[in-house]
């Protein structure tokens, strides 16, 4: 058995990009693949993970489906993040080739994300919950004809060979992850760069949207993430997710929550974390 408190869990299998964002991010830590986004949470709440890898947001392909309604669920807190680059490539048996290819199996973001490749191989895709996952299938299948989209370290994991590198569409495919623990860790304020992660409902009257968000607005608050999505299968009550540059005990950001809290019934305001921005943004303008 590993060790709790040296073990990050992630979703997906052993060679999938969210294992390679805990190699680069925490390599330290033991990872500990799980089925779905919630095993991999459970496996945190249940102390048998010192923290979790979970992607939120894709450059190409936009948030990541579901992720948003389990995180305040969740209990746990945003202690960091990541951003992962993703390197797709075309993998197969040993003595695959290109042009004999019939099948591409993938994660559907992955088969989306490389569809120049796909029109030019008039090839079938076949979508599968990992990309790792589809790796290790066609390795275990031995089948020439078929082959994956997937990172290096699955071939490396699985014995196969890359037909191809690099085949996704946009040499900008990134994926945001936060790092997610059972305890939150608040940096000290003004030292370096933060991203407060907030969570929260507006009261039902008009205008409620806008005056909540005009408090960061007057106190010179970025915010770099807003996003909202139904609770409990209403459509008449929205919850919103709003990434913002600062800190909570700094004078303008306590004031920008402070008037974000009037205007949202009580204890609708949370706060997910406050963490470190990761050097990403500050190349990428973020």
């Amino acid at each position: 058995m590993a060790n709790p408190n040296r073990t990050i869990a992630f979703q997906g299998e052993l060679g999938a990009n969210s294992h390679m964002a805990c190699q680069a991010a925490c390599p330290e830590l033991d990872p500990l693949p799980c089925h779905s986004f919630e095993d991999m949470l459970a496996a945190v709440q249940e102390n048998r993970a010192l923290c979790a890898m979970v992607p939120v947001e894709n450059s190409v392909a936009g948030r990541v489906a579901d992720i948003h309604h389990l995180l305040p669920e969740s209990g746990l807190y945003i202690t960091g993040e990541h951003f992962q680059r993703v390197n797709a490539m075309l993998l197969g048996v040993k003595g695959a080739r290109v042009e004999d290819l019939t099948e591409i199996h993938s994660h559907v973001h992955a088969l989306g994300q490389s569809r120049k490749l796909m029109r030019e191989l008039g090839v079938a895709p076949v979508q599968h919950p990992d990309t790792a996952g589809a790796a290790r299938q066609v390795a275990e299948r031995g089948d020439r004809t078929i082959a994956a989209i997937g990172p290096r370290l699955a071939a490396e994991i699985y014995g196969l060979d890359i037909l191809r590198e690099n085949v996704e569409d946009a040499d900008h495919n990134t994926t945001r992850m936060l790092i997610m623990g059972r305890e939150a860790i608040i940096p000290p304020a003004n030292n370096g760069r933060c991203v407060t992660t907030i969570v929260f409902q507006v009261r039902s009257v008009p205008a409620a949207l806008y005056k909540a968000l005009g408090g960061f607005a007057t106190n010179g608050i970025n915010l770099t993430k807003l996003e909202s999505y139904m609770v409990g299968g209403s459509f008449e009550a929205a919850q919103f997710y709003v990434d913002a540059d600062g800190h909570p005990e700094e004078p303008s950001m306590h004031l920008a929550l402070e008037e974000l809290g009037f205007f949202c019934p009580p204890d609708a305001v949370r706060l997910l974390g406050t963490y470190p921005a990761h050097p990403f943004r500050a190349t990428n303008g973020r």
